[in-house]
């Protein structure tokens, strides 16, 4: 008998290992600025309004991101670290969660480090994780639906209650932000077309082919269609306890139509609104904070990697390629998770839009570079894999201090890291 193939060790350790790294860098200065900055001066005030129940505030956003920002105040007080507590555990399960998707799908311990390298290197997950908004909480879910469809495909006996658990990601994802709603689509159309390929007339029934063998298409839309919309719907629950509702909506769906108008009224220009193409060629960053904090010049800036977000984009044109000609299902859904996801700024109608829209796209991106990174060193070429890798460690750190308001010398110490135009 031929002995069975070799199969490579889980490197899950090192998955928490880089988790742990992570969560230490985006905790050195937390609690700095001490004082709401950025966009947490919208959030702040719902997320105390949702504790007192008295008004539904920035109800152009759906809720549970707010609700988790509350519930950290809850914990840790009305203060700093309660305000960004939840993002930064968020952060910390999406940087995690994304190894451990990228290791189910590719079974490559190597592109699976890869990724949390490039993640935490890569600066928006960072950001976004030490500031209290609602990105990093959507992220955190995303990633972890990710996470347990990956794992089901891979270990069909596990599929039911990874999916279970992926469909209720999914409906907290689109319930912290609706930046998630095209994504949280995907799994659910990918189980379909695969079965109705494979299937053909009998795709309702059976139980058998890829992508979960012994699992019908109709369980599979229970786990990833209707508890999506479950979870999601039941997160409006603080609306029928607020004392006061603007708007006085009649149900859910007049909530919603409101909900939407106001993220499509017409805003007056903002000097850091940007376009879905300056996010890909991380030509335009935006200063969250730059002024005198805590007894200190400081700054928070947003932007990609110089390095690894502009080598990202060859990357995703590879994966797209080998997922046509090679068959890598790996390669092929991240390209296609990167067009959905930057696909819907392209067509949506907000008029103003921002560099942190970009977030779900760049970790993709990040993603599909490990991946090529991972290629380029199987065919024995160093150069480019060390100085990627290198390279996107050594920006880090040069950047690290404008990433995590760290106090400067002077207030011209920004012209050190806004090499271009778009940048300033």
């Amino acid at each position: 008998m031929s002995p069975p193939p070799a199969r490579p060790a889980d490197p899950i350790r090192w998955h928490l290992l880089l988790a742990a790294v992570f969560a230490v860098l985006c905790a050195i200065r937390l609690t700095i600025p001490s004082k709401p900055y950025f966009d947490e001066v919208h959030y702040l005030p719902a997320a105390r309004a949702l504790l007192d129940m008295s008004q539904a505030l920035n109800r152009e956003h759906p809720p549970l991101g707010k609700q988790a920002i509350a519930l950290a105040m809850l914990l840790f007080g009305d203060n700093p670290l309660g305000w960004r507590a939840m993002p930064f555990a968020c952060g910390v399960l999406a940087l995690f969660a994304a190894c451990r998707a990228m290791w189910f799908a590719s079974q490559s311990r190597a592109a699976s480090v890869l990724t949390g390298v490039f993640l935490i290197t890569g600066f928006p997950l960072l950001v976004q994780a030490r500031i209290a908004m609602l990105d990093a909480v959507m992220l955190g879910f995303v990633m972890l639906a990710l996470w347990m469809c990956a794992g089901a495909v891979r270990e069909h006996e596990t599929a039911r209650w990874r999916l279970a658990m992926a469909g209720a990601a999914l409906g907290a994802a689109m319930a912290a932000k609706w930046n998630a709603i095209p994504l949280a689509m995907v799994p659910g159309l990918a189980f379909l077309a695969a079965r109705v390929w494979q299937a053909k007339g009998q795709f309702l029934t059976t139980k058998r082919g890829w992508p979960i063998g012994g699992m019908t298409l109709w369980e599979a839309g229970i786990w990833l269609g209707l508890l999506p919309l479950a979870v999601y719907a039941l997160s409006y629950w603080p609306f029928l306890l607020f004392a006061d509702v603007p708007g006085n909506p009649t149900g859910l769906i007049d909530l919603h139509r409101q909900m939407l108008d106001l993220q499509t009224q017409v805003l007056a220009p903002h000097p850091y609104q940007s376009q879905w193409w300056q996010w890909a060629t991380n030509a335009r960053a935006i200063w969250y904070l730059y002024e005198v904090a805590d007894g200190a010049q400081r700054g928070v800036v947003l932007l990609g990697n110089p390095l690894s977000s502009l080598a990202m984009l060859p990357a995703l044109v590879w994966c797209l390629w080998a997922g046509l000609k090679e068959g890598r299902r790996d390669c092929l859904a991240l390209a296609v998770l990167y067009a959905v996801s930057l696909g819907m700024w392209i067509v949506a109608p907000k008029p103003v839009q921002f560099y942190y829209h970009y977030i779900l796209p760049h970790c993709f991106g990040m993603a599909a570079l490990a991946l090529a990174t991972e290629r380029l060193w199987q065919r024995n070429e160093r150069l480019v894999p060390t100085v990627l890798v290198g390279g996107s460690a050594v920006l880090f750190l040069w950047f690290y201090p404008i990433l995590t308001a760290a106090p400067l010398e002077s207030d011209q110490d920004f012209l050190h890291y806004a090499w271009i135009e778009g940048w300033r």
